[in-house]
């Protein structure tokens, strides 16, 4: 197996800089310098961005910057001994002991586990204290060789050898802090022992954190004489905690940056949750924290309905306000329901090519009494046009159920779906529309999860998530949106789509511009997802007497499409101000774009926000004006340029497409050039790419 550190990997007692920035740079392009990486910009806008995610600095002047990108060649290990230090973002102040763990995306299961072995023999004192004592580079990499090349029980705080392979952290009763007994991880801890808890540990790359939080978490619970088993869900594999050591724990920690695998195998076990890096830093305050709510009656437990009832519960204890849980749910509703429209519209639109706007006129009676045997007048194709026009119909008729009913389902996990759906159909039938379905959504989502909390007997409840919550949740919500509020709502989305379908001249290119805008500014986030379900919540409206919900279909997607458009153009243009690795994003994004998926800049976007975005919203704001002022109109809700024969005045489409990408392509070519760069917070509708 390739060497994972050599001697020209390590700085000892250099100055890197004064910022977590400036010492990931130098150390990408050490890695960069020695074949290990393809390019070095590359690596180091992937090493960044996870920091700036998550400081990696550790108690003990210890920081662990790390990532997976394609800019790496093979698992790499650069160490830096800084003098002077630099902060890093842990409490106990700035580093002086770095590792920068790099690993390719498809980095193998062996070198996975070898680096994670690193990551956990960094929280030993003693080999920090070797590592800090050495004289030499060479020195360094056989101090790094000898903790990789160690059994993982001869290691202080580490697991049993079938654990460490297998990503299973086990603690026991009273011992020397840093020993474990061999095969605790597979026995169940007996009545007569201490106080038991389990764990969960995870991170978003999977490399070092979940092993160190898993490792302070249980080196913590033997000082204090607890019995604490840890599953680590990271990149070189995971071992599920054994069930009857699940049941027989006390309470539960969920220290993790990303959704726990198979959470409901801990369904009412009393629980705390952090980040991971909390893990890490405050493991002793976690482990009381869990003793304490294992003593609580009132203290949050795993509910019992599954992943998204657990999102909000652990939204909630990290202090999530309302109007975020809101915003969750709506997104989920959203993104929910787009399949639904998508092909839906894509249907309506090839029946109206092939049967003409009358088809909708017609359609319920060629599909009944025709068949391929007995062709309607007009032969095939309108049989054919009928029967496409109905089934986008018909889906489509979906889109208030679905967003209802996924909206609860966000709030209220299974339990929710059914009367949301319900509540969703109601709101259709009065008539109100896209607004109502929002509402009747919450409504229904807020009841389910109300009920969910009530302490009911043993035997009733296995009927409470599939009888009495849908049954007691559709009752509220329907009666509501029937007896009180559907009428009203109904008024106001009736308004809306007359006043929507009245816009003309200098009114429709000012939505234009805000529709644009909104579809460019987070690239698929919140923001642009609301400008997106707003045209395809009225493509059912439009008619050929009344085209205005078409063109709002054909602005959001014309400015959907010149992101990703807009930066293939600029790495054309000026191939130096872009990485290796964003020019070849750049090939991939003239495809995307034109397919309609904005998400193709998201690359740039998170290596360049500051300058990438704003440059994306002008030329978007421009597209959107252009495409409402000459009238251009979209029956299918997705698709970009490959739905051109859904398409109303194509040409302008097209012009207004190119208009905005060409001025976005310049912009941010401008920018690149003559506007210097500032770190920036990450953008949270923009991913991490690690």
């Amino acid at each position: 197996m390739t060497q994972l550190i050599t001697t020209e990997l390590v700085e000892l007692d250099q100055n890197l800089g004064t910022s977590p920035e400036d010492v990931i740079r130098k150390l990408a392009s050490k890695v960069a310098a020695t074949g290990r990486a393809s390019e070095v910009e590359g690596l180091f806008a992937d090493a960044f961005a996870r920091e700036q995610k998550t400081a990696t600095g550790i108690p003990g002047g210890i920081a662990i910057p790390h990532c997976r990108s394609a800019a790496v060649v093979e698992p790499t290990l650069a160490m830096a001994r800084l003098s002077p230090k630099v902060d890093f973002g842990a409490k106990d102040g700035p580093a002086d002991l770095i590792f920068f763990i790099a690993a390719p995306d498809g980095a193998d299961q062996e070198h996975l586990k070898l680096l994670s072995k690193l990551a956990r023999s960094l929280i030993k004192k003693d080999f920090t204290a070797a590592l800090r004592a050495a004289s030499s580079r060479e020195e360094i990499v056989s101090l790094v060789e000898g903790a990789l090349a160690d059994k993982p029980a001869t290691h202080a705080a580490a697991a049993p050898a079938d654990a460490a392979s297998t990503g299973s952290t086990t603690g026991a009763a009273p011992v020397a802090a840093g020993s474990v007994p061999a095969g605790a991880a597979s026995a169940a801890p007996t009545p007569s022992g201490p106080k038991r808890l389990v764990a969960v540990t995870a991170c978003p790359t999977g490399i070092a954190h979940t092993y160190m939080a898993a490792d302070s978490l249980v080196a913590a619970a033997q000082e204090m004489g607890v019995d604490l088993q840890v599953e680590t869900q990271g990149s070189s594999g995971a071992k599920p905690l054994d069930p009857a050591v699940i049941a027989a724990a006390d309470a539960v920690i969920f220290a993790v940056d990303v959704d726990v695998r198979g959470k409901e195998r801990f369904a009412g076990k009393p629980v705390i949750n952090a980040p991971v890096k909390r893990g890490i830093d405050e493991p002793g305050k976690m482990v009381q924290e869990a003793l304490a709510a294992a003593t609580d009656p009132h203290a949050r437990r795993v509910p019992h309905f599954g992943a998204e009832e657990q999102a909000e519960a652990e939204a909630a204890e990290k202090g999530e306000h309302i109007g975020q849980k809101l915003k969750r749910a709506l997104l989920t509703g959203v993104s929910y329901m787009i399949p639904f429209v998508a092909g839906g519209g894509l249907l309506i639109a090839l029946g109206f090519l092939l049967g003409g706007y009358d088809i909708t006129a017609v359609a319920d009676k060629v599909v009944v009494e025709n068949n391929f045997g007995n062709l309607p007048e007009g032969g095939l194709a309108i049989y054919l046009g009928a029967v496409l026009f109905k089934i986008g119909a018909l889906s489509m008729g979906f889109l208030v159920p679905a967003l209802a009913g996924y909206i609860a389902y966000a709030i209220a996990d299974r339990p929710g779906i059914a009367p949301g759906f319900v509540a969703g159909a109601v709101a259709g039938f009065m008539g109100a529309g896209f607004l109502g379905g929002i509402v009747g959504g919450l409504l229904a989502g807020y009841m389910a999860h109300l009920i969910g909390t009530w302490q009911v007997p043993r035997w009733l409840r296995g009927l409470m998530p599939v009888v009495i919550i849908p049954l007691l949740a559709s009752i509220f919500a329907s009666g509501l949106m029937f007896l009180v509020l559907g009428g009203p709502i109904a008024g106001i989305t009736a308004g809306l789509n007359s006043w929507l379908s009245g816009m003309t001249g200098a009114s429709a290119v000012v939505l234009g511009i805000i529709l644009g805008l909104m579809m460019c500014f987070d690239l698929g986030g919140p923001v642009n997802k609301v400008a997106y379900a707003f045209a395809v919540a009225g493509l059912s409206a439009g008619s050929a007497t009344n085209q205005a919900p078409w063109q709002i279909m054909a602005t959001v997607m014309a400015a959907g499409m010149v992101p990703p458009l807009a930066m293939a153009l600029a790495t054309v243009l000026d191939k130096k101000l872009f990485s290796l690795a964003e020019r070849e994003n750049g090939k991939a994004a003239w495809l995307l774009g034109a397919s309609f998926i904005s998400e193709g800049a998201i690359p740039f976007a998170a290596a360049d926000p500051l300058r990438v975005i704003p440059a994306s919203m002008v030329g978007g704001a421009l597209t959107g004006a252009l495409s409402m002022a000459t009238g251009v109109t979209s029956q299918a809700p997705h698709g970009g340029i490959f739905v051109f024969f859904a398409i109303g005045n194509l040409a302008m489409f097209v012009v207004s497409i190119l208009a905005g990408t060409v001025v976005s392509a310049l912009v941010v070519v401008a920018l690149k050039r003559w506007v210097a760069a500032k770190p920036a917070a990450t953008v949270e509708a923009v991913p991490a790419t690690v």
